[in-house]
């Protein structure tokens, strides 16, 4: 997993990306290939 400034660019690597909001925290997540996953926001 990737953590990001900024998930825009992380977004296009694949077709199947989708961009998730939970609990403040931004994810990259990928059902089809589960490598092209990423963070963005708080850590701890």
């Amino acid at each position: 997993m990737k953590v990001k400034s900024s998930l825009k660019s992380l977004k296009n690597r694949h077709a199947a990306c989708q961009v998730v909001r939970r609990k403040g925290v931004v994810y990259v997540i990928n059902k089809v290939d589960p490598r092209f996953k990423a963070k963005q926001g708080a850590c701890h």
